[in-house]
């Protein structure tokens, strides 16, 4: 029989840089450091985390008692990437892509007695959009083979119901070697139930006489063999009741056991409808659908089955019953799970086909592996009942940039096919490149056409193609981070100062849904669509729009696995209340006394209702099936209390509720454990959530305490995560701050049983213990010293861990406003406050800004002062919010408060061109606009976009320089139309069309400088058109220094006398007691002695008095201009001026006089 063996244990892991060779390593002397796989060797240093390198292994191993076989493989289910083998000093082979499971054939290369393997991994950066990991980090297995066996993922099942029963086919390829030795061979297959009963047996031989006579060569000979079970009514398997059944096969002779195999499957039955959407066994539902990037947070990459299965647990407990794994080929136990647990799997490929979109990413070798890796990818996962299609690609470039990616489409179709010819799961493709026609060709040849953001084309191309299956199968890309609050929730927020992304709601990107409603809704409405797959389920390590953090903050969950709110927002719409109602109301209840904060409330049931303090704020309807507005929302003020909400059903029967009360600094640390056993085989792991309570007991939902952890007893700490994508702290430490109130330390168990205590401690809060029992386990398959996550270098010692404990963040600034909060003529300037929480916080350094409702300086308002007590004093009319930040000892902000304030009786407030005007204070503009980076502006992908400004003082003298900052999202050339006014009316006026090229840097904003034909002066507007997409951060104009200009008379600030007329070109005529005033010169270091004036005098003399007005008081000086004919250019001395001055020429009683222009020197 075909031996497997774990091969996971006793390795010796080493870094070396890239372009190391196996000479060099066999000539050093290394240190191996031991490690355990699955081992993910980036996950150990946060700083470092797309680091590149080359990883080396290095095993001894002796084959034993596997020396009867005579053929021996080593199984490799993940290896990221670029991986080569040594056995014994010769190069056994390579594998290119990192995810696909593979098998290399060793036997020509072991020996007798003791075999050393290395294996070399280069990881060179960057490879993948997102992080990958690197590493050994699935299982490894050493196999024996006999000379006669069942091929690895040789057995192939489809089922199909026949009335009241079901065929089951079953093609099994064998390799047979020793072919003369027996006369015949039988193949046996059994299909064994739940409770291990046989329901259906077939004993089949294989005629080895007709094949041996004309078999004359000397290498295996593989052959394929078919046969057909039948069972009656199976149970079916379901995403509600997910059965199982088992299939042995047995290669047998006349009277031995040649090899065996044995897998599980289901019998089920779909079935995709271009009008009515999926069904599973003839019931129809909504593929209510997550996509899930292949890491565990602080566990990185490495495989782990108890993390696998708490991802699938809380995923399910949303409403997922489906998952798509992007854009990679899932682990084993991946699969094996989906299967157990009842849930629906698109398996996906590849991100690259042969285009590349980073520079050492997998289309450096998709032309020469991807048939390989699509006959493994294949042939291991296709009798799994949970696979539902089969992804060639995410976001294939190659689709849309020509005739190539049509023909790939097809021959990656085809290779799927070969292997799963009946479509036990069915091909698809995911896009964001609908628009195009010839993604749409590539998309009508698989016919089940996912639309990554693309619900706006459903209904167009649902009516071109109605042959087609469209779903979502990428959606939402809502941002949130768990536990921040940005206020108001009126005002879409996608960057801000904190460097968190708002969990309120508020939050969206410039591609995806405006909001996890909106979402909901396009799909829930699209009554032809299977369903959609969101954005993600958890947050994954990379990719942290819209930031240059760590993480992403897509998710539903963070990556410790604790929910968000959108958590529950879906899990109202995907769950029933029948079955298990729901309520959840955010956000936690404590703010600063007198704010207004928004409450929102979703529940399953169809009724809920608000109490504060026993008192009904009201109640809401909720209208599942067609309502637009699935998520109750109230507004108050601040105060200190018990909000409460309730769920009722039909009857009006309260069948749900949940309070959120206000809540002091963290008393002491509380934990749960998702187990209270563990087995000692080194492999189980337990998660354990711990978190911090007020003196009440009352959870302290925004606490930040620092946790150190001790763990003791035959246990160890393999990682600690908090979910917060701005913390660089250790994955792999002994300490971590809580975030949001919540932290996640993993415990993994070792080969020796007892009690693991793990106790937590933080400096001024009763510490909190818990004692799991580790119970002593049979090894089985498990080899005796496997030890999961095992590599005795962390990134923190103890020793680092402990002096960091003295630190007490800073939780809470309470922003205090004694003499309230509306300014007028009456009350101009008012005081404001902040009291931190705690008091003794190790961090009391405060920062104060007065922004608009989206977090961007005003000018309506203005602060003096610093510390802990500032003034506000009111500018222009409007609504401001004065914010009180600390940086609570990292180099950013950290966290922020905010108070609003109400101005009136000053009147408006001009924009100022000449510092950055943020695009997120725009105006005017098409509805079609969307949250860019920092604050910015994205348009549209298609059609046209407008960004229009209006009320900005160009002042009298004005300029004609503009600057835009733009992030586009690639490098091709593409123009901007510039418009006075609004592009959109008929007094709009274009200025100007621009271009702008730049080679693409991803989120990252380069600015274009133009040259306007004319210059803008006074109050005016200022619009921007374009038609593709790019993020706009604002714009900001050069201010020229008038002061050594050559000015036109027409410039002026202010003109006032009796006697004078405005032209064109001059003021002409200019007589008694007239005074032009040109204020705001600065002639900065230049000291001036002369002027130029251009004029007409028809008098023998004008006399013209030029003021001086400035900081050091007036100077005065008198010019006189002669007769002359027509207008001539005359110099003039001048007393030296210099600095700020305002400039009036004065004409008195008697003068006549035309003025053109001047200019000083």
């Amino acid at each position: 029989m075909t031996a497997n063996i774990l091969f996971n244990g006793d390795w010796g892991f080493a870094k070396f840089p890239i372009s190391s060779t196996y000479d060099d390593i066999i000539k050093e002397d290394i240190i191996w450091t031991p490690v355990t796989l699955p081992h993910d060797w980036l996950i150990y240093d946060t700083a470092n985390l797309y680091q590149s390198a080359e990883g080396w292994y290095h095993k001894t191993f002796e084959l034993c008692n596997l020396t009867s076989y005579n053929r021996y493989c080593l199984r490799f289910e993940g290896v990221y990437m670029n991986s080569y083998y040594y056995i014994n000093g010769k190069p056994v082979g390579t594998w290119k892509y990192g995810y696909t499971t593979f098998e290399l054939d060793i036997t020509d290369f072991v020996q007798p007695g003791k075999n050393e393997l290395y294996v070399q991994v280069v990881f060179q950066s960057p490879n993948s959009r997102w992080y990958s990991g690197a590493g050994i980090y699935r299982n490894v297995w050493l196999k024996a083979y006999p000379d006669n066996y069942l091929v690895p993922d040789g057995i192939y099942i489809h089922s199909e119901p026949v009335k009241n029963n079901w065929l089951t086919e079953v093609t099994t390829e064998i390799c047979l070697k020793d072919i003369k030795r027996y006369k015949t061979l039988y193949l046996q297959h059994s299909i064994i139930d739940k409770d291990n009963k046989l329901v259906a047996t077939a004993k089949t031989p294989i005629d080895t006489t007709s094949i041996a006579p004309s078999y004359k060569g000397t290498e295996p000979l593989l052959i394929s063999h078919k046969g057909n079970l039948t069972v009656q009514n199976p149970a079916l398997w379901d995403i509600e009741a997910p059965s199982l059944y088992r299939l042995e096969t047995l290669l047998l002779s006349e009277d031995s056991m040649l090899d065996q195999y044995i897998q599980k499957f289901g019998y089920r039955i779909f079935e995709f409808d271009c009008q009515k959407g999926f069904f599973l066994n003839g019931r129809s539902f909504k593929l209510h659908g997550a996509c899930e990037h292949h890491d565990f947070g602080c566990l990185g990459s490495a495989v782990h089955k108890d993390a696998i299965r708490r991802k699938f647990v809380l995923l399910k407990e949303m409403g997922v019953n489906a998952i798509r794994s992007t854009h990679n080929m899932p682990a084993v136990e991946f699969m094996d799970l989906a299967d157990e647990m009842g849930l629906l799997i698109v398996s996906e490929a590849f991100d690259m086909w042969e285009r590349s979109k980073t520079t050492y990413d997998y289309a450096r070798f998709f032309a020469d592996w991807w048939k390989r890796d699509i006959d493994c990818w294949v042939r291991r996962d296709r009798n799994h009942p949970s696979m539902l299609m089969w992804s060639i690609g995410n976001e294939i470039y190659d689709t849309h940039a020509g005739e190539q990616g049509l023909l790939l489409t097809k021959k990656l179709q085809d290779a799927v096919l070969i292997h799963d010819p009946k479509q036990n799961a069915r091909v698809t493709i995911g896009s964001n490149y609908m628009p195009w026609e010839n993604a749409r060709r590539c998309a009508d040849v698989v016919k089940l056409a996912g639309y990554n953001y693309g619900e706006r084309y459903y209904e167009l191309h649902h009516k071109e193609y109605p042959d087609w299956i469209i779903y979502g199968s990428e959606t939402s890309s809502t941002v949130q981070s768990r536990g921040i609050y940005h206020f108001p929730y009126h005002q879409p927020l996608l960057a801000d100062d904190d460097e968190q992304c708002s969990s309120l709601g508020n939050s969206s990107t410039s591609w995806g849904a405006k909001s996890t409603e909106a979402c909901i809704i396009a799909d829930r409405d699209a009554s032809y669509s299977p369903g959609q797959f969101i954005w993600t389920g958890f947050d994954y390590i990379g990719e942290p729009t819209p930031y240059h953090t760590k993480n992403s903050y897509f998710g539903q969950l963070d990556t410790a696995g604790f929910p968000k709110d959108s958590f529950y927002i879906y899990q109202a719409e995907w769950t029933d209340y029948r079955f298990k109602p729901m309520i959840h109301i955010f956000p936690y209840w404590d703010f600063s006394k007198g704010q207004l904060i928004d409450i929102r409330i979703c529940s399953n049931a169809p009724r809920i209702e608000l109490f504060f303090n026993g008192t009904s704020q009201g109640i809401f309807e909720i209208d599942h099936k067609n309502g637009k507005k699935l998520v109750g929302h109230w507004q108050l003020p601040y105060s200190d209390g018990v909000l409460k909400a309730v769920a009722y059903d039909e009857a009006n029967n309260p069948i749900a509720w949940e309070e959120k009360s206000s809540f002091s600094d963290a008393y002491a640390l509380a934990a749960s454990t998702d187990k209270q056993t563990l087995l000692s085989n080194g492999s189980e792991l337990a998660f354990i959530e711990i978190h911090a309570l007020d003196k009440k007991g009352i959870p302290v939902e925004n606490a930040n305490n620092r946790i150190y952890l001790e763990i003791k007893g035959p246990g160890h700490l393999i990682g600690l995560d908090n979910g917060d994508s701005t913390d660089y702290d250790q994955y792999k430490g002994y300490s971590r701050k809580l975030y949001s109130g919540k932290l996640l330390a993993v415990i993994a168990s070792t080969p020796s049983s007892g009690k693991i205590i793990v106790k937590a401690t933080s400096k001024g809060l009763k510490p909190v213990e818990i004692v799991l029992d580790s119970l002593p386990s049979s090894v089985g398959l498990q080899e005796t010293n496997y030890q999961y996550g095992y590599y005795p270098i962390t990134a923190q010692t103890h020793t680092e861990a402990v002096s960091l404990v003295d630190e007490i963040p800073l939780r809470k600034l309470e922003i205090i406003c004694p003499q309230g909060n509306l300014l007028s003529k009456d009350t101009p300037f008012l005081p404001v406050m902040v009291i931190l929480h705690p008091e003794h916080t190790t961090y009391t350094e405060v920062e104060w800004r007065v922004t608009n409702a989206a977090g961007i300086d005003t000018n309506l308002a203005l602060l003096t002062g610093h510390g802990n007590k500032v003034q506000l004093k009111a500018i222009g009319d409007g609504m401001v919010y004065v914010r009180c930040s600390a940086k609570n000892g990292a180099d950013k902000i950290r966290l922020y408060s905010q108070m609003e304030f109400y101005i009136h009786d000053f009147g408006k407030a001009f924009i100022n061109p000449y510092e950055l005007v943020s695009a997120g204070i725009y105006t005017f503009g098409t509805d079609n606009l969307t949250n860019g980076n920092e604050r910015g502006i994205a348009t549209a992908r298609d059609g046209k976009s407008m960004i229009g400004f209006e009320g900005i003082n160009f002042g009298d003298y004005g300029s004609d320089q503009i600057t835009l900052p733009i992030f586009s999202l690639d490098g091709e050339e593409f123009s901007i139309e510039i418009w006075e006014g609004n592009a959109e009316t008929t007094d709009g006026i274009l200025l100007t069309t621009v271009t702008y090229q730049k080679p693409s840097i991803w989120n990252v904003y380069q600015e274009e400088h133009y040259q306007l034909p004319k210059r803008l002066k006074g109050i005016t507007s200022i619009s921007f058109v374009l038609y593709r997409k790019i993020h706009l951060k604002g714009f900001y104009f050069t201010k020229l220094n008038k002061a050594m200009e050559h000015l036109s008379i027409l410039d002026y600030s202010r003109i006032y006398g009796d006697t004078y007329t405005l032209t064109d070109a001059a003021i002409t005529d200019i007589g008694n007691n007239v005074t032009i005033v040109f204020e705001d010169f600065d002639f900065e270091d230049n000291i001036i002695t002369k002027v130029l004036i251009c004029g007409h005098s028809p008098l023998d003399n004008n006399t013209l008095h030029l003021i001086f007005a400035g900081e050091e008081g007036e100077k005065h000086c008198i010019v006189e201009f002669s007769y002359s004919e027509d207008y001539v250019v005359r110099e003039f001395n001048l007393e030296p001026i210099s600095g700020k001055q305002n400039i009036s020429f004065v004409f008195l009683p008697g003068s006549r006089f035309d003025f053109k222009w001047f200019r000083f020197q």
